[in-house]
């Protein structure tokens, strides 16, 4: 009998939640706010607008600009480097052509000096051929000329007279010294140039002759020198300059 009435009671409670209005309108409003919130979640969480996708979107558009930066890096480089070997490759060239033009012109003044050097020997020889042939002709034997070894161009020269009323005449006289022998040499732009002229024996003192042997003479110095001056010249000149200069003969 009780459990009868137990599901009469709750058969009147169904239909009264039935009947009554408010509670089906909340019955509805609640489903709809389920529903509401179900789209909601879904407008959130949607593939079209997932956040992990638009991260990962970014990501490659990062990636994709950070390697087109890398390509247009190593282009420059490349570009850069390619520049920098075009440039010392035409440094190169331009030394190379310097270098050529500089040997060229070192080449074309040598060849230039050839004729002069060439005109220079000839004038010194045949300046000096014929000096010879005029002392041979002197008749006074003031001088007489030996070649050393047959080169035309070295002389040795013995000097026979001296003053004889100088002192250095009385030495000679009294070393028993026949002649004072010199010795010349003739550089390449004779008659231009003085010969060199030193003394062999005896030995001499004074300011004239140095302790070598070389004659301190201006007449020998390019200064005091004159193409037209003749070895029979310069010889009776410095026979002068030894009696003037009281130049005595030594043992020692």
């Amino acid at each position: 009998m009780a459990t009868l009435l137990q599901k009469i009671g709750l058969i009147r409670l169904h239909e009264r939640d039935t009947d009554d209005p408010k509670h089906h309108h909340h019955h509805q409003g609640s489903l709809k706010g389920n529903r509401g919130h179900q789209k909601s979640n879904n407008k959130y969480n949607s593939p079209g607008t997932d956040n992990t996708n638009i991260i990962h979107q970014g990501d490659k558009n990062k990636k994709s600009g950070d390697s087109q930066k890398d390509k247009q890096s190593n282009k420059e480089k490349h570009s850069n480097v390619k520049e920098s070997k075009e440039r010392q490759q035409g440094g190169n060239k331009t030394g190379s052509s310097s270098t050529a033009v500089q040997q060229l012109s070192t080449v074309s003044q040598q060849h230039s000096l050839i004729p002069v050097r060439q005109n220079c020997g000839q004038v010194r020889t045949k300046r000096l051929m014929k000096e010879l042939q005029d002392i041979k002709k002197l008749t006074d034997q003031f001088i007489m000329v030996e070649l050393v070894e047959d080169n035309l161009y070295e002389w040795n020269v013995k000097l026979h007279q001296v003053d004889k009323e100088s002192a250095l005449w009385q030495d000679m006289k009294e070393t028993s010294t026949e002649f004072i022998l010199l010795n010349l040499s003739f550089p390449d732009n004779f008659p231009f140039s003085p010969p060199f002229v030193r003394v062999l024996s005896p030995r001499l003192e004074n300011s004239y002759v140095l302790d070598g042997g070389a004659i301190c003479m201006e007449l020998l110095t390019p200064r005091g020198w004159s193409s037209a001056y003749t070895v029979e010249a310069v010889m009776r000149q410095f026979a002068a300059s030894l009696v003037k200069g009281q130049v005595r003969v030594t043992s020692c």
